[in-house]
């Protein structure tokens, strides 16, 4: 039913074993993944200063700046100006409320409490946003 395997391994299977291709901790891989999931926070929260001038948005974008330079070693995140004609205002909000959560769940699997925090008030921000309806998602001269 099954061919058995004809070929050795190219993966490590035994303990002690050096190997040539670098490894990466746990910690390693899921600051990599946190740190992926902020910056596309960022962008999209930086979209959504395009759309609307807001104090918040710009303290949230601050704060999430300063979280990615922290994950990746000091370097600061690139940061890309926004397009005028981007995604409405609802489905940027919706995209930063994905976004939020899945940085929370990583900030919580690797025990990062001042991510997790700022990853819930985001969520907590663009739910705000949704439920207010379209007023309160117009665009703000």
């Amino acid at each position: 039913m099954y061919e058995p395997i004809r070929t050795k391994s190219v993966h490590s299977t035994m303990a002690g074993t050096p190997s040539d291709f670098p490894h990466r901790s746990r910690e390693e891989e899921l600051d990599i993944q946190l740190a992926g999931h902020l910056a596309a926070l960022l962008a999209v929260t930086d979209e959504l200063r395009a759309h609307t001038r807001s104090a918040e948005l710009d303290t949230a974008a601050e704060r999430l700046a300063g979280q990615v330079a922290r994950l990746r070693g000091g370097r600061p995140p690139l940061r890309a100006t926004p397009a005028a004609a981007g995604a409405p205002a609802d489905v940027l909000h919706e995209r930063a409320h994905a976004l939020a959560g899945r940085a929370l769940v990583v900030a919580a699997s690797r025990a990062d409490t001042a991510v997790a925090i700022l990853a819930a008030e985001r969520m907590d921000a663009h739910s705000a946003a949704l439920a207010a309806g379209p007023k309160a998602l117009s665009t703000t001269p």
